[in-house]
């Protein structure tokens, strides 16, 4: 299957840690043609989507990826295309899930970019709002404010609607005397949405990382906090650690799995922390590499034969 990776440049990557390079692996151990470009590269010429693309060989040793020289394609040429550039989630990248639009039947793009567009990774989950913590998102300073004084017990978390990796995420409390400074500062004096969220203590238990494909829970761990910080994200230095998955976290992967099945979101991660939903990350999510030693799983190989199952059901 002809593959295309829409991505972040290839000499950027670490391979040691990164999801997109083990699906591309994956592809070249089973011999497909595999090629990668920049969301740069895309364009749209008489209503049909384009590429410059690189012929790419991906391999385990140094160099790690051969690419040859820049070709142009139509993206209809390819059996599948994967959309995996890292976030922020911006205007650009919304523009290419357009371009990714204009592909034949024949084509299968993961995630399906209509869906990548619609599934904001916070605002997607409080669609399931009866497994959300407590959160309200707006950019009015005074109700935030007020919200804060009736709604959080002790602590209270700030976040940026459209962050990644952490950026952004402050714990604070209602009497603290920063409160405000931070909403203007957060806000953009109150020209930016942002999510005001209750604390869930369990946080400095971990931040639970599972994996779905195709809707079912496939692979997970927990990212715990190091030590004088709050966030569960491997870029700030959290630990990933082995776990179970609980009860409630089977109840909230039945509940959301039909949905992102149904909606082409083919290789989903979805954040809990204690008993709740808090994101579900559907752009580029990752954590192949450290999941696969602990639950002694291959998910790269998983994903690749879910993607042939999705191309031969939808493109034939």
């Amino acid at each position: 299957m002809k593959t295309l990776f829409v991505m972040d440049p290839i000499d950027t990557i670490n391979v040691t840690g990164d999801s997109t390079y083990m699906l591309m692996l994956e592809a070249c151990k089973r011999g497909w043609p595999v090629f990668w470009c920049g969301p740069g590269d895309l364009y749209a010429d008489g209503g049909l989507g384009w590429a410059r693309v690189c012929p790419v060989k991906v391999s385990t040793s140094e160099p790690y990826f051969e690419a040859k020289a820049t070709i142009t394609r139509p993206l209809g040429e390819f059996d599948v295309v994967w959309m995996r550039k890292d976030p922020p989630f911006d205007m650009d990248y919304i523009f290419s899930t357009y371009l990714l639009d204009l592909v034949p039947p024949t084509t299968l793009v993961l995630n399906n970019p209509a869906s990548i567009r619609s599934a904001n990774e916070k605002m997607y989950a409080m669609q399931w709002r009866e497994y959300c913590p407590k959160t309200a998102v707006l950019r009015d300073i005074d109700q935030a404010m007020a919200w804060i004084a009736e709604n959080s017990k002790e602590r209270v978390v700030l976040k940026p609607w459209d962050g990644n990796g952490g950026r952004g995420v402050l714990v604070t409390h209602s009497k603290d005397a920063n409160l405000r400074s931070m909403l203007e500062i957060l806000t953009e004096e109150q020209s930016q949405f942002i999510l005001v969220q209750e604390y869930i203590e369990e946080i400095k238990d971990g931040d639970k990382r599972v994996i779905l494909i195709d809707g079912e829970p496939m692979g997970w761990m927990t990212r715990v906090p190091q030590p004088g910080d709050h966030r569960g994200n491997m870029h700030v230095g959290a630990r990933v650690e082995a776990c179970d998955l609980t009860p409630r976290d089977r109840e909230i992967c039945a509940a959301i799995g039909p949905r992102l099945r149904k909606e082409g979101l083919l290789f989903v991660g979805i954040d809990i922390i204690g008993s709740y939903l808090t994101e579900i990350n559907v752009t580029s999510p990752t954590g192949i590499q450290e999941i696969n030693p602990m639950l002694n799983v291959q998910l790269e190989k998983s994903i690749t034969d879910a993607v042939m199952r999705a191309h031969k059901g939808e493109c034939t």
